[in-house]
């Protein structure tokens, strides 16, 4: 219970067919937020932090503030850092206590992209950390990572060949998600997260969360997709709540901080606690 492996979190969720929310923080504020849903469902979470975020509050910040906020806490809950193409960041994310890696080599040819995946598995290991790997981008731009234009999709084999040669714990695929917003609903392959897991075993995760409908989740998780990944609406859930929280102190010139905060919290947690809910890992924890 409290912080456990990616492993023992996505394991568990596949074998028993529901989602684990996968959430992109990017402050302390969302931090506590996405913590206090996971408690508040008695759900299994995965945090997760882009490069970016790293880089803009300092490894040795951000994994102090989650090891002061995980402090006690009976859900199981895991730190991911999320799409990183920087092996160095890795390292030191590793090294600070990260629980997981997504090394994102998907610019890479698919043999190099193997060769150094097989580099970060065994570094990982060193840590007793995980890896989830990825051979195809994701369509669309995260973070700075990332390319709106439609990656190549590899044949099954080729995945296959990846996923057992890597070792990798959890593998993404490109399946007709994007990330950001859609621009119009999208066509998901599901079958090929079924052949993927029929031939592997391993656990998939489910890029570009924000905006996908309950039947596309309750289809996907029930061929294997057992790590859910939602980023953009955390940051249109924090922006918007501070936009309507703020209306009223300028109308009326009164200005108060803490409520700002108190606001925009009730809603991260809301908004965390509503995709638990839709993913199935709502009375999940062990």
């Amino acid at each position: 219970m409290g912080v456990v492996s990616l492993k023992e979190i996505v394991d568990r969720a596949m074998q028993d067919r529901y989602g684990v929310p996968a959430i992109n923080i990017v402050n302390d504020l969302t931090l506590e937020s996405v913590l206090a849903a996971a408690v508040e469902r008695r759900s299994p979470m995965i945090v997760q932090t882009s490069v970016k975020t790293v880089k803009s509050i300092g490894s040795d910040v951000l994994f102090a503030m989650w090891r002061a906020m995980t402090a006690g806490i009976e859900v199981p809950v895991s730190l991911h850092l999320d799409h990183c193409p920087e092996r160095a960041v890795i390292t030191e994310c590793l090294a600070k206590g990260w629980n997981s890696v997504l090394f994102d080599a998907s610019t890479l040819p698919v043999e190099e992209n193997l060769r150094q995946t097989i580099e970060v598995v065994a570094e990982a290991r060193a840590h007793g950390a995980h890896v989830e790997g990825e051979i195809e981008a994701i369509t669309g731009v995260e973070d700075g990572v990332g390319s709106d234009e439609a990656a190549h999709r590899q044949t099954l084999d080729v995945s296959v060949h990846f996923i057992e040669t890597s070792g990798v714990d959890v593998f993404a695929p490109s399946i007709g998600n994007a990330h950001g917003v859609y621009s119009a609903e999208p066509h998901l392959d599901g079958r090929r997260v079924s052949d993927l897991v029929a031939a592997t075993g391993v656990p998939i995760a489910l890029h570009g969360g924000t905006g996908l409908t309950d039947a596309q989740f309750s289809d996907l998780i029930a061929r294997g997709c057992a790590k859910v990944n939602v980023s953009t609406a955390l940051k249109i859930t924090y922006m918007q709540s501070n936009l309507a929280f703020l209306r009223e102190p300028e109308t009326k010139n009164k200005w108060d901080p803490p409520s700002l905060f108190r606001h925009v919290a009730a809603d991260v947690t809301a908004m965390a606690a509503g995709y638990a809910d839709r993913f199935g890992s709502t009375g999940r924890a062990w």
